[in-house]
């Protein structure tokens, strides 16, 4: 088995089992293509239909290093839920990295044009057939995650653990909606306070990005798909037993923060056998 490989099945297992990593599980990756690679060998090792991507920011100390502004990870369809009138169930790994993001999540109409490797905007925007509300829950089983820097994030599934859709956004199409005050509580407190206009190139340029960051990857938008465009209001870091909140304008989602529960190992699904 490769490093990369036994990264991916390290962070896989621990997932599966909903318990902590002391320490990174090999040697972190080095480059984007091998951070990549081991998010690549995850996604093989987990299974399960990638019902859209997550994408977030690449802080600026990093930026040189990595040429790009944002980095990806798949979403998976038993990761998403609709909100609904009673606050979400939002799952973290325990004792690991934990943390709530306000976010404008775009679905896709249609897929990009084959060979498409850059997109404007207005191009972007064709794309999209509906915008909602909603948060990304980004926890990982290590947590230094995020502070190990932006390779440790992406080989690791980008840290997201969880996306809950809320409301739709009227009148999308016409972008007003990027101006809206968004803000963000943990237990009642305003953690973060801002507007998608203070987002890089905004929620559409998630989308652009992705179809050159996929293409790469010999992967692709797919209609249908979730992208869930990056932190609005930053990441906030959450334990288990928080209430999160946020609103974006008129419109309100929130959830409480729980345990990741315990589900089947790799070794346990293979030979059909259950250990606890």
């Amino acid at each position: 088995m490769s490093g990369e490989a036994a990264v991916a099945q390290a962070f896989v297992e621990a997932r599966r089992a909903g318990t902590p990593l002391s320490s990174y599980p090999g040697t972190p990756p080095t480059s984007l293509a091998g951070a990549y690679a081991v998010q690549d060998h995850a996604i093989g090792l987990r299974g399960g239909v990638v019902a859209g991507w997550k994408v977030g920011r690449v802080p600026a100390p990093f930026l040189e290093q990595l040429g790009v502004p944002r980095l990806a990870g798949p979403i998976f369809s038993d990761q998403i839920q609709i909100a609904g009138d009673s606050p979400a169930a939002l799952p973290v790994i325990d004792g690991g990295f934990a943390a709530v993001e306000a976010e404008y999540l775009l679905r896709i109409g249609r897929a990009p044009v084959s060979g498409t490797t850059r997109l404007s905007l207005e191009e972007a925007l064709e794309l999209v057939d509906a915008v909602h509300v909603g948060f990304e829950i980004a926890s990982s089983p290590y947590a230094g995650i995020n502070t190990d820097g932006p390779l440790v994030t992406i080989s690791d599934f980008g840290n997201h653990n969880a996306l809950v859709i809320g409301a739709p956004v009227p009148d999308w199409c016409s972008r007003a909606f990027e101006d809206w005050t968004v803000s963000t509580e943990v237990d009642g407190d305003c953690v973060g306070t801002a507007s998608a206009r203070t987002m890089l190139d905004g929620p559409f340029g998630a989308v652009a990005f992705l179809v050159e960051s996929l293409g790469a990857r010999g992967r692709t938008l797919e209609p249908g798909q979730w992208i869930s465009s990056g932190a609005v209001t930053g990441v906030h870091q959450v334990a288990v037993g928080a209430r999160v909140a946020a609103r974006f304008g008129e419109l309100r989602v929130s959830g409480t923060i729980e345990a990741a529960a315990r589900q089947e190992s790799m070794s346990e699904t293979k030979h059909g056998e259950r250990t606890g």
